[in-house]
């Protein structure tokens, strides 16, 4: 019972660790792109900023697996340690999921916005009437 345990720890924390990693250099690497776009093409600063999301994204989703971690010491046979990590895995990926989305909202909101102060800056430059 104990072996199947430490058994599903084994799976679930390398598991759980690479599909986060997959998970943020893809969304990181991505999103590069939207941060030069927020930050007016500032390379360092769109690259501190992701770097600084990317940091953020890796703790919340590694500390939520850590978190949710504990497994049922009721497992007796194989069928109920494959449902077990099927369960946990299968709950983080939805969490990891939730928090992708939320991640390119944040990145297409702050795209947006830096489009309409753009659009802003750009009418107040050719309307003099408008400026103080």
């Amino acid at each position: 019972m104990k072996d199947l345990i430490v058994l599903a720890y084994t799976i679930y924390l390398p598991g759980v660790i690479l599909l986060t990693f997959y998970v943020a250099n893809s969304l990181f690497k991505n999103s590069i792109v939207y941060m030069k776009d927020i930050f007016n093409g500032r390379e360092e600063i769109a690259k501190a900023t992701n770097t600084l999301f990317k940091i953020g994204f890796y703790l919340m989703n590694l500390g939520f697996a850590l978190f949710i971690l504990r497994i049922a010491d009721t497992l007796t046979n194989t069928q109920q340690t494959i449902e077990a990590l099927s369960f946990k895995v299968g709950g983080f990926s939805i969490y990891l999921g939730v928090m992708l989305f939320f991640n390119m909202y944040l990145f297409f909101r702050g795209k947006r916005v830096a489009k309409q102060k753009r659009l802003v800056a750009l009418v107040d430059n050719h309307n003099p009437q408008v400026q103080q």
